[in-house]
């Protein structure tokens, strides 16, 4: 009860602080993040166009493969955070040992069936002739690199469900200071290593995130986590499984929705009646960009997942709603200033990843638009941080999912193909979508009781078959001494 009681301890007028501790190391999480993605990019086109556009299809691609991963360490910090708010250490020891044990299967069998099925893969990405040696290569290589990558997106949950964001931070600066120094080394060549061109760049992947997860996996077994005692047996496995898999299996669905929206919208923008070229370009450039602010919001999304998690297990809904509110205010407010400021140099930025004047001209309109979205991009996703720690992903599968297949598509058509028949109309679709579903979202927010589908919640809820802690065998809540 010793968690319990600090966390309890914590008066609201702590909360900014608070707020601040958590997310400052994961902002600077996402600024490595970011150059992760930059180095391999950048070293990719200095190989060729061809190793560029293959890294690109495979890229978007692996985010197919990671959704299984994604949607356990979503069901993960939520299991976890709560059991740790409400004291029960050792249940939370349990759902780690769990998820752990979850990614390492579900990778393995996504490994197996995946290899033989490579060149149907190729064909159904409709990979050119010109690129299919080598974006074969790198698929063969992302796929064995599934399991590591796996227990490297758990493993970080793990840490972030324990307030402990200082450790995913490590381990991110450690995997981009890996594939950095392997892009250039086994890319180019440098500093002694053999000259492997864009085979350089996969492996430097692989050895950079293997690298990730053995870190994690050595922290975890350190501080006792990994311990065979907490393996949980099969009745607790039984009775506590649901919870996790109710968490999981809607964050997956949305991450389908989202990449997949994605790609028909990249579908749109290349079969644009004018410009369809410039645009696709501007699109790929503008992205890129977008992500020096949409990454950030990722910080306070976990940040928020974390301390709501922590409240509801305390059972203080009250605390929850408060942190939920002042996490949502400091983000928008500061992401919505930086964004006022970068607006002052959207030229400059374009001219970065895009040196031709028409493409850069579009990245600028692109950005634009996307400029003007991000208080509602980032209210979004704060509050999808709020639903994630209390197990209410179904909110933000519904709402998110829904706004991307029914507005933001159907608008993208409408708008870019049959009345402007440019990006702009496209552009202004992503703008209607987001100002819809951030509205949405801070209606569930203060509107509906999203606390329910906690663990410390008291009722069985017939409609959602939410099952809380109340219904749990008593082995499941067993208290740490």
């Amino acid at each position: 009860m010793a968690i319990l009681q600090r966390f309890a301890a914590r008066s609201h007028k702590g909360a900014t602080r608070m707020i601040w501790q958590l997310a400052w190391p994961q902002l600077l999480m996402m600024f490595f993040h970011f150059w992760l993605g930059f180095t391999d990019v950048f070293v990719a086109g200095r190989l060729s166009d061809q190793v560029q556009a293959s890294l690109g299809i495979i890229t978007q691609s692996l985010f197919f493969f990671l959704v299984v991963a994604m949607a356990l360490a979503n069901g993960a910090v939520a299991s976890i955070s709560q059991s740790l708010g409400a004291g029960r250490d050792k249940r939370a020891a349990r759902y780690a040992m769990l998820g752990i044990a979850l990614v390492v299967l579900a990778s393995s069998l996504l490994v197996l069936v995946a290899i033989p099925l490579n060149g149907p893969l190729l064909t159904l990405l409709r990979v050119p002739e010109a690129i299919r040696p080598i974006t074969d290569y790198f698929l063969k290589v992302y796929l064995l690199l599934l399991p590591p990558y796996y227990l490297f997106i758990m493993g970080n949950a793990i840490f972030r469900a324990q307030k402990q964001v200082h450790l995913p931070l490590l381990a991110m600066i450690l995997v981009t200071t890996v594939n950095i120094l392997g892009d250039f080394g086994l890319g180019f060549g440098l500093w002694g290593l053999p000259r492997m061109g864009y085979k350089g760049l996969a492996w430097a992947t692989f050895f950079s995130v293997s690298a990730g997860a053995l870190f994690d996996l050595f922290i975890l077994a350190r501080r006792g986590w990994l311990r065979p005692s907490h393996f949980p047996p099969l009745r607790w496995i039984r009775r506590g499984l649901p919870y996790l898999f109710q968490v999981a299996w809607p964050a997956g669905m949305l991450q389908i929705l989202w990449h997949s929206g994605y790609l028909v919208i990249y579908a749109l923008t290349a079969s644009l009646p004018h410009g369809n070229i410039t645009a696709l370009a501007a699109l790929t450039a503008g992205l890129r960009l977008e992500s020096i602010l949409f990454l950030p919001a990722f910080a306070f999304n976990m940040t928020a997942s974390i301390l709501v998690g922590h409240y509801l297990g305390a059972g203080d809904v009250d605390g929850a709603r408060g942190i939920g509110w002042r996490t949502w205010g400091l983000g928008c407010g500061a992401i919505t200033l930086l964004t006022a400021c970068l607006w002052m140099a959207i030229d400059p930025l374009s001219a970065v990843l895009a040196p031709q004047a028409a493409v850069q001209a579009e990245t600028a309109r692109y950005l634009q638009f996307n400029f003007l979205a991000i208080p509602f991009t980032v209210t979004s996703m704060i509050f999808g941080g709020v639903f994630n720690g209390a197990g209410a992903t179904r909110y933000n599968m519904k709402t998110i999912g829904g706004t991307v297949w029914l507005v933001r598509i159907p608008c993208a058509y409408i708008l870019g193909h049959l009345l402007l028949g440019t990006a702009t109309g496209i552009w202004a679709a992503m703008l209607i979508s987001q100002s819809l579903q951030a509205i949405i979202m801070l209606y569930l927010f203060k509107n509906k009781d999203w606390f329910r589908f906690s663990m410390h919640a008291h009722k069985l809820q017939p409609s959602t078959g939410v099952r809380h802690a109340a219904h749990f065998p008593a082995t499941l809540p067993s208290k740490s001494k």
